[in-house]
């Protein structure tokens, strides 16, 4: 009968043990963390946010969802609207704070901006912008005004086989730039679709130290696992030197303030303190009779409402993993690591103690990147160059919220360039660094796959 009760005893510690351990698992923000699994999923403020940050967020939540207009208007806090866009609204393309998706058949690209460039570097060490049309496209113009182009995409069926017999098809993507509106492009140009990320949990990220990524770090595969992640060295505007890159899909951001400030006008066309200057180009308005006003000349976004948009992006939350104790679940997560998945998709990270939000500091979180670029494979490349990524070389995305993505945003697609269907897809495109990983995919059983998939969706 005593050990009757210590049996009993010990499988309730085990069982109290366990049950810590998946409820940590949820954590994927720490005590940032929130518990939402509908379409708002992605759009929730941070579960330990303060009442003077909630302020703030919710300001900066109106400026990211409301459209902007053409300037001179009534509403004088949104106008500015550039002579050139690709969106009127930051959420236009991230719907519900989510991702977007590649367009379809006929459709003007919402989601999806072209970059482009000329070969070289800038003495920044970025990208050449093309003299007529800049560093990216802009499909969408002013009323009486053409657009610099549009971007077409149709695909190609590449089939496979898995080791076990069973059949697999992935799309390859095609582009075509139409209607240019400053004659054709230089045959040197080089061309880097890019669909537009969810972007919630980026505080948390912002808040990961420098000397954390520099620790991940092993460009020359110094420990030969294979694994050579690297830093990319930006340019800061604002502090006029090269610093530490971790936003965009090659890590060209170093901060969510230039990253927001670089969208505005990259993507809006509004200027702000940080980007004074129209995104177009001064041949192109010359060619077309772009009329400047005294109003072009002053940042039309203000920099407390470039603070706000900001604070608004530091203080999205990531939402709690879901299924973490389920038997399937926790094999696909041994599978994920058995596969080296980890060894880019780095499971944990810390926050550093000097944040600017106190909700962000000392934070274990669960994004799933390294933060790091990789050499991805010849499948994925673009050829572009962007600071010292190469043109094979992407930052790891983070995996939080994957798995509610669809219920979110109402697709599976995935990757920079929105190719891959679903998740299986995006397995299948890994090469370079990730081959390893891609074949042990490949050998795995069907059981095994249908395991990892699990797992992901858990996120």
């Amino acid at each position: 009968m005593r050990y009757a009760r210590r049996s009993t005893f010990h499988a309730l510690i085990w069982l109290f043990t366990a049950s810590i351990a998946w409820s940590d698992d949820r954590l994927s923000g720490g005590d940032t963390t929130v518990f939402v699994t509908n379409d708002k999923a992605f759009a929730r403020p941070l579960a330990n946010i303060s009442r003077l940050t909630r302020r703030q967020h919710t300001v900066g939540n109106s400026f990211f969802n409301q459209n902007w207009v053409a300037s001179p208007a009534s509403t004088t806090s949104r106008d500015g609207l550039g002579h050139l866009f690709n969106a009127r609204s930051c959420s236009a393309c991230h719907v519900r704070d989510g991702r977007a998706e590649p367009p379809q058949k006929g459709e003007i690209s919402l989601g999806l901006v072209m970059r482009i460039s000329l070969p070289g570097r800038l003495e920044t060490g970025g990208p050449v912008p093309d003299p007529a049309y800049g560093l990216q496209l802009s499909e969408r113009a002013l009323p009486g005004l053409k657009p610099e182009g549009h971007v077409q995409v149709r695909y190609e069926e590449v089939g496979g086989t898995y080791t076990d017999g069973e059949p697999f098809s992935l799309r390859r993507p095609i582009y075509d730039i139409v209607d240019l509106g400053a004659g054709p492009l230089s045959p040197d140009t080089k061309f880097s679709p890019r669909v537009a990320p969810a972007v919630h949990g980026l505080g948390l990220l912002a808040a990961v130290d420098d000397e954390t990524l520099r620790a991940q770090a092993d460009p020359n595969d110094l420990d030969g696992d294979g694994i050579s992640g690297k830093v990319n060295m930006v340019w800061d505007y604002e502090g006029k030197k090269l610093v530490t890159g971790r936003f965009g899909w090659k890590a060209n951001q170093p901060s969510l303030r230039q990253q927001t400030a670089g969208a505005f006008v990259g993507d809006l066309g509004i200027t702000s303190p940080l980007f004074p200057s129209e995104n177009h180009t001064t041949s192109y308005a010359e060619l077309h009779k772009f009329v400047s006003t005294p109003d072009d000349e002053q940042p039309e976004l203000t920099a407390k409402i470039l603070q706000r948009v900001t604070a608004y992006l530091q203080t999205l939350a990531p939402p709690a993993r879901r299924d973490v104790s389920d038997p399937t679940v926790r094999q696909g997560q041994r599978l994920f690591a058995a596969m080296k998945c980890a060894s880019c998709h780095t499971p944990e990270l810390k926050t550093g103690d000097f944040h600017q939000l106190a909700e962000l500091r000392n934070q274990t979180i669960r994004p799933y990147t390294d933060l790091l670029l990789h050499d991805m494979g010849a499948g994925l490349a673009d050829g572009r160059e962007d600071f010292e990524a190469s043109g094979q070389e992407w930052r790891t995305p983070p995996l939080w919220g994957i798995g509610l993505q669809e219920r979110v945003n109402g697709h599976t697609t995935l990757l920079h360039d929105g190719r891959a269907r679903n998740l299986t897809e995006a397995i299948l495109w890994h090469g370079g660094e990730a081959e390893i990983s891609r074949e042990r995919f490949l050998n795995s059983t069907r059981e095994e796959r249908s395991a990892l998939l699990s797992f992901l969706e858990s996120l």
